[in-house]
């Protein structure tokens, strides 16, 4: 599984023929998502729900999303040292993934990581994201559940509306609650809530401190009742459906882009620019001669 992983990461003709294989197995794993500004205990809160996990009987995959290395271009946060309770633990699988320089916080590789897991099993997927101050939005497409964890003193809600916490939210989660303003940080966020309107579907708020389990078995139980409300109508499936028409529309545009990029290259096209220089061409007609060969 390590190996395959390493070469979807890696990207090519051999990852998509490995992913053309594993296709098929897949659909089976429900994927939280955990994300948050640095420093807000997105590792240990990870490290928590997994213990949870394993108690319940199940598997569960973990893909750390990590920045990556301006050296050798890996992770170099590691979170595996962080979750070294489960380093002997077979029904756990941890792997610590690079951005790549990817500013979205995912990288570009993690929904195909995710196929990985699931085909090999995995009933659970948990992705947390880099820290980059803003929140990154792209992690609610790729989850089922997508927790927010902040904390005390993170600011007011106008800031965390300006961050798009609303709007991938399913759980808050106010980490390091025993801490000053924790009071204040719930009724910023209920506040939010309540001002964003009617919705199917309002973010539960839970006071957790990570590093003793406090409030884990809530944040549990706030995903299982969201997943519940996801499976009892369809949105799960929708959900799902949407996830996967971005992706294909997204792999169009590179495909596309590569076309792009050869066309653009070359004596032709450099004879077309000269053209386009002398102004005996305008660069809409030019653009349309490239993309009619």
């Amino acid at each position: 599984m390590a190996r395959l992983l390493s070469l979807v990461e890696s990207g090519g003709p051999a990852a998509a023929e490995a992913l053309a294989l594993v296709f098929p197995y897949t659909g089976r794993a429900y994927t939280i998502g955990i994300t948050g500004p640095p420093g807000s205990g997105k590792s240990t809160l990870t490290d928590r729900l997994v213990g949870r996990i394993r108690r319940a009987g199940d598997e569960v995959g973990v893909l750390a999303v990590d920045p990556t290395s301006p050296f050798t271009g890996g992770a170099i946060l590691g979170d595996r040292i962080r979750m070294q309770d489960h380093s002997t633990d077979t029904g756990v699988f941890i792997r610590s993934m690079a951005t790549r320089g990817h500013l979205g916080g995912l990288a570009l590789a993690t929904p195909h990581a995710v196929r990985v897991l699931d085909a090999a099993g995995k009933p659970w997927v948990i992705i947390e994201t880099v820290g980059v101050g803003q929140v990154e939005v792209e992690v609610a497409a790729a989850a089922d559940t997508t927790i927010v964890v902040v904390n005390p003193g993170w600011g007011d809600a106008v800031q965390a509306n300006k961050a798009g916490l609303l709007e991938i939210a399913d759980v808050f989660v106010v980490n390091k609650a025993d801490r000053p303003g924790g009071d204040e940080t719930v009724r910023d966020l209920r506040q939010m809530i309540e001002w964003s309107g009617e919705r199917d579907w309002n973010p539960p708020i839970v006071e957790t401190v990570a590093t003793n389990g406090q409030g884990i078995d809530e944040v549990w139980d706030t995903i299982a009742a969201h997943r519940s409300h996801l499976e009892t109508d369809g949105r799960l499936a929708a959900r799902r459906a949407a996830r996967l028409r971005d992706e294909i529309r997204s792999l169009v545009v590179e495909r596309l882009g590569e076309r792009a990029a050869a066309l653009c290259a070359g004596p032709g096209f450099d004879e077309l620019l000269g053209r386009v220089e002398s102004r005996d061409v305008d660069p809409h007609a030019a653009a349309a001669t490239l993309l009619n060969q």
